[in-house]
């Protein structure tokens, strides 16, 4: 990457919640959630002056009521920052929260600001994907677009079609492996030092707290799949099983330069080598990840073998294993998410981005033999992302620093 070295200095989110009427959210506002893994970031690293961030970037892609005005702002306000601390919001639907990140990176290494708050809200039960747009009828009546590009579980359709390799099957096997590795990880106290309780108050039930994702189905198994309805097709092949739940929940992320993460003292979890976006037929929005990789890894001047572990955002399990075939890749490898995906703790939509590299940074700690990382998400109305991470903990590491000597 040009410019400044750029670290993810550490990560968190909210416990993931359905988005139903009496989901884990269903009386908390969009914007709280946010706030809630802001304030905690802050409490986590008080070696940061809030003075310091220059920018704090908040995806959303339904940007209306308690996910509106100005979401980097209005955010930055509730959870104290200075009033000197500018903010955005962004939306690049699913990869939003990647795109935040991305983008004050780019600030960063620009010189621009020396650290950001990035991440990304998605309140689906009050604000599903789609409510109140007006798509323009030129999409579909000029053709510039087929009409299945406007339903994502179509789209996991088609990709079955055009990839006849892809088979329910092996879906199928993905799907229930998803809810088995994230089972394994919860089990094993991986999952829950990335979570940030969240207080809840329900009218009926009183005070509470949100401590644990909601959406998991465990003890899932292909017997008990095998006979799920194919809601986007009669006939088809894309099932619940298959699919990332729809889901309430926020995320953040603390980026800075190297250079002034050293200097303050803040950890750095992951350096960011090189990232990219790309655009595909929006029908087949799932291959979106393939171009993107291509173009990350040619920037970075590495293969694909060099990288030692993928988290890649599960919004159908059709799109990872096109994603998986592109590249060479088994369906079983270890190092695509081990500790299972959005299939399993779901997908808010605008902060999966996030929760992809909060994962792949605690990979890096917990094995220092993997160099190099990528995240990777396909996006809505056919685009895909990717980000490259190197590990500061791998021996061959070398600091911007050390390098200049």
């Amino acid at each position: 990457m040009l410019g400044r070295p750029v670290v993810f200095v550490d990560g968190a989110r909210t416990p993931f919640g359905r988005a139903r009427p009496d989901g884990l959210y269903a009386h908390t506002r969009a914007d709280d959630l946010a706030v809630a893994v802001v304030r905690e970031l802050l409490r986590r690293h008080p070696e940061l002056p809030p003075e310091r961030v220059g920018e704090v970037a908040i995806a959303a892609t339904s940007q209306v009521g308690d996910q509106g005005l100005t979401l980097g702002r209005t955010v930055a306000l509730l959870a104290g920052l200075p009033r000197t601390v500018p903010g955005y919001a962004i939306d690049r639907m699913c990869a939003g929260a990647m795109t935040a990140v991305t983008q004050v990176a780019s600030a960063i290494a620009v010189g621009a600001i020396d650290a950001a708050l990035a991440g990304g809200v998605e309140h689906m039960g009050r604000h599903p994907l789609g409510k109140d747009a007006d798509p323009n009828p030129r999409f579909v009546a000029e053709r510039l677009v087929d009409a299945d590009a406007l339903v994502m579980g179509a789209t996991a359709e088609n990709l079955h079609d055009r990839f006849p390799a892809l088979t329910r099957e092996r879906a199928d096997a993905f799907g229930v492996a998803s809810q088995t590795r994230y089972a394994d990880a919860l089990a094993s106290g991986r999952i829950e030092p990335d979570l940030v309780p969240v207080a809840l108050r329900d009218p009926e039930r009183g005070w509470g707290l949100a401590t644990a994702d909601e959406p998991p189905r465990p003890g899932t198994t292909l017997e008990g799949v095998a006979g799920l309805a194919t809601p986007f097709r009669a006939g088809g092949r894309v099932t619940a099983a298959t699919s990332s739940p729809l889901t309430d929940g926020a995320t953040a992320g603390l980026v800075a330069a190297e250079s002034v993460a050293r200097e303050l003292g803040l950890p750095a979890r992951m350096r960011l080598v090189s990232y990219a976006y790309a655009g595909v037929d929006p029908e087949v929005m799932g291959v979106g990840p393939v171009p993107a990789t291509h173009r990350a890894l040619e920037l970075a001047g590495l293969d694909i073998a060099r990288i030692g572990a993928f988290e890649i955002n599960e919004a159908f399990a059709v799109q990872v294993l096109a994603f998986l075939d592109a590249f060479g890749i088994a369906d079983d490898d270890p190092r695509v998410n081990p500790d299972g995906g959005a299939i399993a703790v779901g997908h808010p939509l605008a902060a999966s981005g996030v929760r992809l590299m909060v994962q792949l940074a605690r990979r890096f700690e917990a094995d220092p033999s993997i160099r190099y990382g990528l995240t990777t998400m396909c996006v809505g109305l056919g685009q895909g992302g990717t980000v490259i991470w190197e590990n500061p903990h791998h021996a061959d590491y070398v600091s911007a620093e050390e390098d200049a000597r």
